[in-house]
């Protein structure tokens, strides 16, 4: 009784284990048949049967097993696995000496079965053929007695089949550790491009917004003696704006399934006397990213003529036909010169591409033309 409850207890503690050894459940159960035939044989009188000696020896292996698991739940070092693989052998030898039915020598295709995944395929197939000689060279004469012939025609049959589930085994734990590393890579991936998103998104609201506030509250301090009703409503301008970019944070939080080019595009022209607007055509066949990615460019595009151009008109066209959405902000300022693109830009570009689309920018002294042009969706 207080065997089976060990070798139960053995089993709750393997399964709820977290390992990634495969079969680890081989051991135990061989060690249960052995267990079961050498009872069997000590009650039956079948050949001598030190049955204290074999329960111990099965506890023992059992224990080994459950220790091994335990402290290395993934792959055990070759050094350690080289010293409990010896061990075991001598526990498998020593255990077909004290079981008189004979089924003892059934544990001898675990030494290739362990060492197959610590060593590889070339050792454990050099350890079957051992074990097999071994097996031969222990029964004299083996060859004369058709029932020695059958048992070791058996062990063969055993050891092959083992070192097959062995193979299996291992090319099963290596995929699922390949699948596990893709996970994670793909987690990474997608929360690099998460960052990026919120990164591009922060600055098309925040900056373009923060940008307008600036503009305004300069304007209203250049007009604030001179021309006070031309101050009070550049102020007025500078809260709506902040206004603004508070609800577009709040709003960047919520999904982008409601989102409608035209009414953004209208808010973000309003009450900028320099912008004009123009549309034509239809948002219907074009993608909500799309959309969504000229509507940021309009930001971007118009954020940079006002700021750092210095224009005094700025022209947003959108083209909306079967083939593409696209979208031109030109503007009268004095062009980018030579500097080089800022993370505003290099954000446009990025958000243009994930939706198949392009980007391109023309400027000179005498302005700056920015056109977006992406595909529409195509329907299979």
């Amino acid at each position: 009784m207080a065997v089976r409850i060990g070798v139960a207890g053995a089993f709750r503690s393997l399964s709820g284990m977290h390992t990634s050894r495969p079969a680890f459940w081989v051991s135990p159960v061989l060690c249960v048949a052995v267990l079961v035939a050498g009872i069997y044989a000590a009650i039956s009188g079948l050949g001598t049967t030190r049955l204290p000696l074999l329960i111990g020896g099965l506890v023992v292996l059992v224990a080994v097993d459950l220790a091994e698991f335990r402290r290395y739940p993934v792959r055990t070092p070759k050094p350690v696995a080289a010293g409990l693989l010896a061990l075991r052998a001598a526990l498998y030898v020593g255990l077909a000496y004290v079981e008189g039915s004979g089924l003892a020598r059934i544990l001898l295709v675990l030494v290739p079965f362990t060492a197959y995944f610590a060593f590889g395929q070339a050792v454990a197939i050099g350890l079957a053929a051992v074990c097999l000689a071994a097996a031969a060279v222990s029964v004299p004469d083996w060859y004369a007695h058709v029932e020695r012939v059958s048992d070791l025609v058996m062990l063969t049959v055993g050891l092959v089949l083992t070192i097959t589930m062995a193979a299996v085994a291992v090319r099963e734990r290596d995929g699922r550790i390949r699948l596990q590393e893709s996970h994670r890579t793909v987690a990474e991936l997608s929360a690099a491009a998460e960052r990026a998103r919120v990164a591009r998104d922060l600055h098309d609201d925040l900056g373009h917004h923060l940008t307008a506030i600036v503009v305004q509250l300069e304007k209203a301090s250049s007009f604030h003696d001179r021309e006070p009703a031309t101050a009070k409503a550049a102020v007025l301008d500078a809260e709506r704006s902040a206004r603004r970019a508070l609800g577009e944070v709040r709003e960047s939080v919520r999904s982008l399934r409601s989102f409608h080019l035209l009414a953004a595009l209208d808010e973000l022209v309003a009450g900028k006397n320099d912008v004009t607007l123009t549309v034509s055509g239809s948002p219907d066949g074009h993608g909500t990213g799309a959309l969504h990615a000229l509507y940021r460019a309009a930001q971007e595009g118009i954020t940079n003529s006002r700021r750092h151009a210095g224009a005094t008109h700025i022209a947003v066209a959108v083209d909306l036909d079967s083939e593409n959405a696209r979208l031109t902000v030109a503007d009268d300022g004095r062009g980018m010169g030579a500097a080089a693109e800022g993370f505003g830009l290099l954000g446009m570009r990025e958000r243009v591409a994930l939706s198949g689309g392009r980007v391109d920018l023309a400027s000179s002294s005498s302005g700056t033309r920015l056109t977006v042009t992406i595909p529409a969706a195509r329907t299979v």
